[in-house]
């Protein structure tokens, strides 16, 4: 059924500005049309949806669908069977898409899940979109090890590695330059693979045609991944033992003029009693300041929600930083970019995913009132359609 969607303003995921009074056309899960005065076909079914907005589909360019937004993610996923797990995760996936996530990348899961959930998608109209790394390359005893994705030394084993996920299908390699907060035992700054490896990591991954990215918040590992070629950055936080080190000139204009991919971890919905681990709440301003720097330098940056961690990281979360790019001093506009349009880029559907525009996907979420002058907008939630069906929210 062909349908028509009619509402008093659209935000098609590229334009700087809303366009008003639009008709949005729908037909087999494609848009047809979109803008104003657009002719409505013969029979098709009408829906107004008075005083809201019409945009694409949000994207979240960093999730963990097998991490449950619990206190304790990582001891919820050990108690879990393979198959309570791809339960959870569906369920996770679910909550997203009524959240209005129509697309999320999956940085993270253990034995290659995520990719049996994302080839669940095509029959099942209420799972987002989902691009899958598997379980991420690190270190005996590294940053995430127990989702599995431990590596021995040297860049023979790393290419194996790159090989193994190639094999399973996986749309995107992740790799764990650094340490991370999560992992007992390891320390964002510290680095767990030398830039002999990461750019062996690279070059296999590029033979193969899947892109890279990193998991990299110190300064040394940042710069390692940028020396390896490696397609984006995660975290990208240059934290030290006690401190923030400021973007370093001659890093910023490598990722710049590579066009590298930054999914900085922002977004976190607000939770009574809960926030960031202390280290880094201590380093917010810092932090801030950084993303900030690269992205008044022109960097291509998303928002890596890093959602699933923890209770202020539900699957939806993404919803939450828009407003929270701001602190970054990005304006409303580009705000809503990273986290439809650029997002979709930067995962490899920047053809069919991210707008509202003839010949994409008919993910679309709808929220009353203005989102570019409220971000606030975002929650409150008239419907969502994915691939062209409606989900109840």
């Amino acid at each position: 059924m062909t349908i028509v969607l009619r509402a008093a303003r659209l935000f098609d995921g590229a334009a700087g500005s809303l366009t008003p009074d639009p008709v949005v056309i729908v037909d087999g899960g494609r848009i047809t049309a979109a803008g104003t005065g657009a002719p409505v076909p013969a029979g098709a079914a009408v829906v107004d949806l008075g005083d809201a907005t019409i945009l694409p589909g949000l994207v979240d360019t960093h999730v963990h669908l097998a991490f449950d937004a619990s206190t304790d993610p990582v001891g919820a996923l050990a108690g879990r069977d393979a198959a309570a797990a791809l339960a959870a995760m569906t369920a996770a996936a679910r909550h997203a898409t009524r959240g209005g996530v129509t697309t999320v990348r999956d940085l993270g899961d253990r034995g290659y899940l995520a990719l049996a959930l994302r080839d669940a998608v095509a029959g099942d109209p209420t799972l987002p979109t989902i691009v899958a790394a598997g379980p991420p390359i690190t270190t005996p005893g590294g940053h995430c090890h127990f989702l599995g994705g431990a590596t021995a030394a040297g860049a023979a084993r790393v290419r194996a590695a790159v090989r193994e996920r190639a094999e399973r299908g996986a749309d995107i390699v992740k790799i764990m330059a650094s340490g991370g907060n999560l992992t007992p035992g390891t320390l964002p700054e510290r680095s767990q693979f030398g830039v002999a490896e990461l750019r062996a990591a690279v070059d296999e991954a590029h033979r193969l045609g899947l892109p890279v990215t990193a998991h990299a918040h110190g300064t040394q590992a940042i710069t390692d991944a940028l020396a390896a070629g490696v397609d984006g950055l995660e975290h990208v936080s240059f934290m030290t033992a006690d401190s923030v080190d400021p973007v370093p000139d001659a890093v910023l204009a490598a990722i710049v003029a590579r066009g590298v991919a930054l999914g900085i971890t922002i977004g976190v919905r607000p939770v009574p009693g809960f926030s960031p681990p202390p280290a880094v709440l201590s380093r917010l301003p810092l932090l801030h300041a950084g993303s900030r720097r690269m992205y008044e330098a022109g960097a291509v940056i998303t928002a890596g929600t890093d959602a699933g961690i923890a209770p202020i990281k539900p699957p939806d979360v993404v919803r939450w930083a828009v407003a929270q790019l701001a602190g970054i001093g990005m304006t409303p506009v580009d705000a809503l970019r990273a986290v439809t349009s650029v997002a979709a880029a930067v995962c490899g559907l920047g053809d069919r995913k991210g707008r509202v525009a003839p010949g994409f996907d008919a993910d679309l979420l709808i929220v009353a009132g203005d989102p570019l002058r409220d971000p606030a907008a975002l929650h409150d939630i008239r419907a969502v359609y994915v691939r062209g069906v409606p989900v109840s929210h």
